[in-house]
């Protein structure tokens, strides 16, 4: 499909932490500079007003989904800012507290996020809350670990690339002749039209039965690709906390499931998360049908950009 691409990044610092019991609001003050504060942002009501009103904010900083986070995974979402108690939050830097084996320890903005840009105004803002989030690691081998979708300031600050992706997304703006004609005529149109002429059925909402069918194409999909699958209680959690605002599509041939994705929404953006397929059934073109309906049904909702997440630069 025709999609936008734009160069990201994931950047990490090294620390040296201790991370703060969460929650009272808790005041710092970082060389010299003005107070810092730390909030709860699922149960400050300011976060998600911010969320929902800076141009850089993403799904992945919605209540919705560090309530995910924490339920499913136990990851208890912190805040900082430089704006005080009972005053509207203009800026803020959430992260959660991630233990692995694997990874080691370190502050996540955010897991499971494809990206998650500071929502902050300056740089001066930024290094002010990045030396707080410093002070924090002490004594430890902690770090930091940042995923903006670009990497302008991070150097300055500290901060090496630890990778490079590619983000997607798809202009909703344009009329859907000209989408349509944007597709590879092979890869996409084709099949598209071989999906209608097989009669697959497209079905959407949240109930258990479609995450059921969804999930059991996600785990052999992952299965295809050596990955372990996260545990159903994961998308259970997703699909609790968002509600309405998280849909599971399916495409059928007759009721066997052959494709399937799940979408988040987000001011006026849809936001493509996971997908997967039935291998035995992908010449009947079950996945390119099932975007182009998701692309129908999100322009007649209003939605102006389809997000399609991140690549690695290599298969994008």
């Amino acid at each position: 499909m025709l999609a936008e691409q734009k160069v990201q990044g994931r950047f990490a610092v090294r620390g040296s932490t201790t991370c703060c019991p969460p929650f009272q609001p808790r005041s710092f003050t970082s060389e010299g500079t003005a107070s810092i504060f730390e909030i709860d942002p699922i149960n400050d009501l300011r976060w998600d007003n911010l969320v929902l009103s800076h141009p850089q904010s993403s799904v992945f900083q919605s209540t919705q989904w560090l309530k995910a986070l924490q339920s499913a995974y136990g990851y208890k979402p912190i805040a900082v800012t430089t704006c005080p108690p009972g005053v509207p939050l203009s800026n803020g830097l959430v992260f959660c507290h991630v233990k692995s084996r694997v990874t080691g320890e370190r502050l996540v903005a955010l897991p499971f996020s494809d990206y998650c840009d500071p929502l902050l105004d300056n740089s001066e803002q930024f290094s002010a809350l990045l030396r707080c989030m410093q002070q924090k690691l002490k004594d430890s081998k902690a770090y930091i670990e940042l995923r903006p979708r670009t990497g302008n300031r991070y150097a300055e600050n500290g901060f090496r690339r630890a990778a490079k992706y590619y983000a997607h997304a798809l202009d909703l703006r344009k009329n859907l002749t000209e989408l349509f004609q944007g597709f590879h005529k092979d890869c996409v149109c084709r099949k598209i039209r071989r999906a209608e002429r097989e009669k697959l059925t497209y079905l959407q909402g949240n109930s258990g039965d479609l995450l059921s069918d969804f999930y059991r194409m996600f785990v052999m999909t992952r299965r295809r690709h050596g990955l372990p699958p996260p545990p159903l209680s994961w998308f259970k959690e997703v699909v609790a906390c968002f509600g309405e605002r998280s849909q599971v599509r399916v495409v059928y041939k007759q009721a066997e499931p052959v494709a399937s994705i799940l979408t988040l929404s987000h001011k006026k953006t849809l936001v493509y998360k996971y997908g997967c397929c039935n291998v035995d059934f992908n010449q009947l073109g079950g996945m390119a049908l099932l975007f182009w309906t998701t692309i129908q049904q999100a322009k007649s909702a209003g939605f102006e950009q389809l997000d399609f997440g991140r690549s690695d630069v290599q298969h994008a």
